[in-house]
Order: C-alpha cells, then structure tokens, then sequence
C-alpha cells in the first residue's frame, strides 16, 4: 500500500461511529453503526424531519455543548429543508448549554458559524439528480473524514415519477432507485458513514409480481406500515423507525394548559440485526425535539 493509500485508510477507520446518536431512540448498544442505514417511516406530519434536525443538530455541534462534532450531508428531495428552524434549534441549544458560562453574543455566533460550516445541503428534484448527487458524495467523503452522517429526505420522494416513467414494468419503475440504492451500499462499505433517510407512507397494491415484496421483519403488518421501495433499497436498511402521531392526554401532571394539549409523537424502533426494539415518544417545540 502506498503512504498516500494508508493515509486514506486511516481517514477512513477514524471515521466517527454515531451508535450513541440518540440513546432514547435506540435500544441499549443498538444504534446504527458503521454503515448501517436507518429509515424514518410513516405519514406526513409524524415528526420525520424534526427529528432529523434534532439528530441533525446532536451531530453538529460541539462537544462541550453536547454535540458529536461531525460534518453532516443533507440531501433535500421534498425541498422542505427549513434553515431558519434549524438555525433557531441550534442556537436555542447552544444557549441552555452555555447558560451557566454567560458567553458573549459574538461567542455564541462564532460557535454557531462553526456548526453551519458541517453541514453541506444538496437539492434533488429527481432520481436521476440523487444519483448524480451520490457520484458527487464520494469525492466529499474522501476529502473529508470527518463526514460521518448523510441523511435524506426524503428516499421516497421521487417514487410516482418514477413509476410514471417506468410504465408498466416494475423492474424499469424501480430501476432508478435500484441503482441509487446499490451505489449508496458501495459507499456505505467503503467510506463507512452512517444514513438516516425518511420515507412517505404510499398505499399500494401488494398483489402485484413487484420485487419490492419485503423481507424485512416489520412490528406492524398493516399495509400502510409495509415497505414499498424496491428491494435493493430494503437490503440496505439494518434499523427502522416507525412514526405515528396522537393527542396527549389533557390529563397530563403539572404542566401549562400548552403543553397538556400539545401533539405527541410516537416512535416505534427496530432492528433487522440485533432483533431488539423500542417505543419512544417525543413533542416538538420552538427548541426542537423533546424526549418524554
């Protein structure tokens, strides 16, 4: 091996785990490893995308306020990508973490430049454009290390075109995202990062010779909590979250009359490898993502 090819590979295995991303998420030693792909499931308006700007936020910033200090790759296919609310949720976090230091307005703005400067954003209007945009990743991650997160929101966006296009043959529907899907595998192998990616509840019929029959062990075995997309997608996903949303009981102890009416989120976590799972509930608020 060449010095420049073991310098490479150094890069590579110091390459950042986020097993501890979110431990209210994830089971005990349970979340995603090294090239492991977790997929954010369910309906629109269950909280998917708050809680990726709240692991979004957890990754970039600094460790002395709680962060992992990572560099973050956001690729926007649904073009929702709220800047401002992430903005407001990072720099609500870096005040609670730094009350008790007062720092100085321009303290706080440095730090939050600091944690912008990780995070690269990509827009994707199709699954040709994702392709493209995955090619373009690979030269990111080798030139930096410090890249350990990508997440996607949403995979899921481009799947009526998609059909649309393809006709009336699956393997030309799914043809698209199969090739996404497979190079995305290659660079979760080689380049060891880690992928969050959302994806829409879509109603279909499942008594169609599709490859997009799952093998994968679901908690729930109604339709609208089946996977849809093809299956190359669904080799790749090792870790699945399933998002529902419901009132919060107005009986809840203590509290403003706000927060006993606030919409409660749910999230249903499982593992295709550890067989393990877990519930989680969360309500979303002007800072962010709150685990109760």
């Amino acid at each position: 091996m060449t010095e420049s090819g073991a310098q490479l590979f150094a890069r590579l295995e110091a390459r950042r785990c986020l097993k501890d991303i979110e431990p209210r998420l994830f089971p005990e030693d349970g979340g995603p490893n090294h090239g492991e792909v977790v997929e954010l499931y369910g309906a629109e308006g269950t909280g998917k995308t708050e809680l990726l700007y709240h692991l979004l936020c957890r990754c970039v910033l600094p460790m002395d306020s709680g962060g992992l200090e990572v560099d973050v790759v956001f690729v926007d296919t649904d073009y929702t990508l709220d800047m401002f609310r992430l903005v407001s949720i990072l720099d609500s976090r870096l005040s609670a973490a730094h009350s008790s230091g007062l720092p100085s307005a321009g303290a706080d703005e440095a730090v939050l430049r600091s944690c912008l400067s990780r995070l690269l954003v990509v827009h994707c209007s199709s699954s040709s454009q994702l392709l493209l945009t995955l090619h373009f990743l690979e030269t990111t991650l080798t030139s930096r290390p410090s890249l350990a997160l990508l997440l996607i929101d949403s995979i899921s966006a481009f799947y009526w075109l998609d059909r649309s296009e393809g006709g009336t043959s699956y393997a030309r529907q799914e043809e698209k995202l199969s090739k996404c899907s497979e190079l995305l595998g290659r660079l979760l192998r080689d380049y060891r990062i880690t992928v969050f990616a959302t994806c829409h509840t879509i109603r279909r019929s499942y008594n169609a010779p599709s490859s997009s029959s799952s093998s994968y062990n679901q908690t729930s075995t109604s339709d609208s909590d089946r996977p849809f997309l093809c299956r190359p997608w669904q080799r790749l996903v090792t870790h699945r979250l399933l998002c529902s949303k419901e009132e919060a009981p107005n009986n809840t102890a203590g509290g403003s009359k706000e927060q006993k009416t606030r919409q409660l989120f749910t999230v249903n976590t499982s593992s295709s490898k550890t067989k393990t799972y877990k519930s989680s509930s969360f309500y979303v608020t002007e800072e962010g993502v709150k685990f109760i």
